[in-house]
Order: C-alpha cells, then sequence, then structure tokens
C-alpha cells in the first residue's frame, strides 16, 4: 500500500510512519501542501494522511486541489486542531476524515 504522509514536522512524519512499518507499505514524504499536489500524481497513493497548518500551501488547499484533479482520492485530515469550522472546511475539500493527533487509535481501522 502507498501511503503519503504531508506534515512540516519531522518527528510527526516518523511517527505516522511508524504506524505503516511493515515491508508491503510504500511512504511517501511531504513538507507541505503545495509539494503534497505537486507529487500525487506522480504516485497516487492510497491514502494521504494531510495536515492542516503548514507553510506554503496549508493542507485544506492542498486537499481542494488534489480532490479536483485526483476525485477518487482518499484523504485523511491529522491535525492537532479540534475545532467545527475547520472540519466543515476539511469535509468541504473534500477530506474522507478528520484525526486529531493526540487520539491516531483509529488509523489502522481506516487505513486497511
Amino acid at each position: 500500500m502507498k501511503i503519503m504522509i504531508v506534515d512540516d514536522n519531522r518527528q510527526m512524519r516518523e511517527f505516522l510512519k511508524s504506524f505503516f512499518s511493515s515491508a508491503e507499505n510504500n511512504i511517501i514524504e511531504c513538507v507541505n501542501g503545495l509539494e503534497a499536489g505537486e507529487t500525487y500524481g506522480l504516485y497516487n497513493p492510497d491514502y494521504v494522511l494531510m495536515d492542516i497548518r503548514m507553510p506554503v500551501m496549508d493542507g485544506i488547499e492542498a486537499t481542494k486541489r488534489i480532490i479536483h484533479s485526483f476525485p477518487k482520492a482518499k484523504i485523511i485530515i491529522v491535525t492537532e486542531f479540534d475545532d467545527e469550522h475547520l472540519r466543515g472546511e476539511a469535509d468541504k475539500a473534500g477530506a474522507k476524515k478528520y484525526l486529531l493527533k493526540d487520539n491516531l487509535s483509529e488509523l489502522n481501522q481506516i487505513i486497511i
């Protein structure tokens, strides 16, 4: 399975990678939304784990752009912000799920 992790924090990317450390998983890392948008079509990942607040381009805008070009993309917002407005924006952008970084227990159930 191919999983793209988009987060400007290297430690968070490493932590998220640890959920999918088996040999059959291919992990693609991006440091901001712009890079994710430019990279998505090269790898066509099965899932994208997208942070919201990042420099250059945030995760909401990146999600909109990726979904516009690849409507079947499965983007999961992974953020520290438990905010109804951001949840709504993520939903409008086309994200499939909104998870908080302090409760990632659902991640293994969502990504099969």
